[in-house]
């Protein structure tokens, strides 16, 4: 049998790995239109910020390592079609330009999610980049270090980790969103305002609740950006305000929802029993609110591509769905989140409770401790537990690791108010910050 794998970013190469150590017989081969594979783009900001110093670290594969598997791996090789009837690709050889047709019995869609980019007149100016792959992040290394003055539209995860680096390599940083908050989609207000102190106190500015309007260019350069309050100088534009599928390749041939990811069952099958998906280009099942919804993430990337590999063959292994499950370091703040928020809940209409606990990480006799606030989110009618968040300056990001389990088995407050967690002086206290929250939110009816 042989499997054609489109894409083998984290996705990908997970399919591919897991389909060959399944069996050894299956004839892979991968088309990648870019140089490298499974780069891990949430590092970006590590990179540009100087923290990672070897940029190897950002790859836990290669083609090599996937093609010493069995794989015959295709770089910088762009699939322009697919006739899903007759079981064939069309490639382009971006290095020579020739055109080839490959059949398969199996395909693999792994096409990932492409930065949105809003048709604005200068957006295409030479300093105006995006953040996504590879390429991209050495651009922005490279063109970031003549720069003084650098403005990142977009307060999500990889614009306030582009912030936060920019701003520790002596920039002066402008963060510009349309939302009234950075990171709203993962926290409550109490979380983000804390860490927007940390941004303020470093001297990056943030131009919260303006919504970029257009730029002022001088030739194919743009000189600043302009939004509908205000208008920055800037040397540097980097847009990051989210992603969408990488669609062309099937809409109109697979079923998909009207933002274009694909529908998969809980096996990753597409709509055509020959066809299976991973990865960004996917939506997936969301166990707080039993939907399904499109979270780009590395870890749903990776899980789904495993899954792809395992059921190639034979239909075994179900997806257990998400929470949406993230964390992120901004200067000195750990913070993690999982499920919903209490805003979520409230838009969603669901009769929610919270309960937010502000403690210690371990006991006060002992010689240091730290403060850590923990908010729990929960559904008054079912009592099953439906989110989480946690802040401190000491990492205790893993607890919500531990929610996202609590969630995806659908456990009730009551149930994880009595869960095991051992206490040890020098780690935690006698109640778990979890116990703890869970037994405070079994009196709020």
């Amino acid at each position: 049998m042989k499997v054609v794998v489109i894409g083998c970013t984290h996705a990908g190469t997970a399919a591919v790995k897991n389909i060959l150590k399944q069996n050894k017989d299956v004839e892979v081969v991968v088309f990648e239109r870019n140089n490298n594979v499974s780069f891990l783009s949430c590092g970006i900001a590590l990179y540009v910020g100087g923290v990672v110093k070897d940029v190897n670290g950002l790859f836990y594969s290669n083609p090599e390592e996937l093609a010493s598997l069995g794989a015959k791996v295709n770089m910088e090789h762009d699939v322009l079609s697919i006739d899903y009837d007759n079981k064939k690709v069309t490639v382009k050889n971006l290095n020579t330009e020739e055109t080839f047709t490959e059949s398969f019995d199996k395909l693999v869609l792994a096409t990932g999610s492409w930065p949105i980019v809003p048709n604005i007149e200068g957006i295409r100016s030479k300093n105006v980049l995006l953040s996504k792959n590879f390429n991209q992040a050495n651009e922005i290394i490279a063109k970031s270090k003549d720069a003084k003055k650098i403005v990142v539209v977009g307060a999500g995860y990889i614009g306030v980790e582009l912030a936060e680096a920019f701003e520790m390599n002596g920039k002066e940083v402008v963060l510009v969103d349309g939302e009234t908050r950075i990171m709203p989609k993962y926290l409550d207000p109490e979380f983000t305002e804390l860490a927007e102190n940390q941004f303020t106190k470093h001297g990056i500015k943030l131009a919260l609740g303006q919504k970029v309007k257009g730029f002022k260019t001088n030739g194919d350069i743009a000189t600043h950006i302009i939004t509908d309050k205000e208008a920055f100088e800037a040397d540097l534009i980097i847009m990051c305000i989210g992603f969408r599928p990488n669609a062309s390749l099937y809409q109109g041939q697979l079923d998909t929802t009207p933002n274009g990811a694909i529908i998969v069952n809980e096996y990753m099958q597409t709509s055509n029993k020959d066809v299976y998906a991973c990865g960004d280009c996917v939506n997936v099942y969301y166990n707080p609110t039993d939907e399904y919804r499109y979270i780009p993430l590395a870890t749903n990337a990776v899980r789904m591509g495993a899954l792809v590999g395992l059921n190639i063959l034979e239909n075994k292994i179900k997806y257990q769905g998400t929470q949406g499950t993230s964390g992120i370091k901004i200067y000195d703040l750990s913070i993690a989140s999982t499920g919903l928020t209490e805003g979520v809940a409230k838009a969603a209409g669901i009769n929610y409770g919270v309960v937010t606990v502000k403690d210690h990480n371990r006991p006060e006799f002992m010689p240091t401790f730290d403060d850590v606030m923990l908010k729990l989110t929960f559904d008054k009618d079912t009592r099953r537990v439906l989110g989480g968040q946690i802040l401190s300056t000491y990492d205790l990001t893993d607890k919500m690791n531990i929610l996202s389990i609590v969630i995806q088995n659908k456990m009730t407050v009551e149930e994880l108010a009595f869960s095991d967690f051992f206490f040890q002086p020098y780690f935690n206290k006698p109640w778990n910050l979890l116990n703890i929250a869970a037994l405070e939110a079994i009196h709020i009816k």
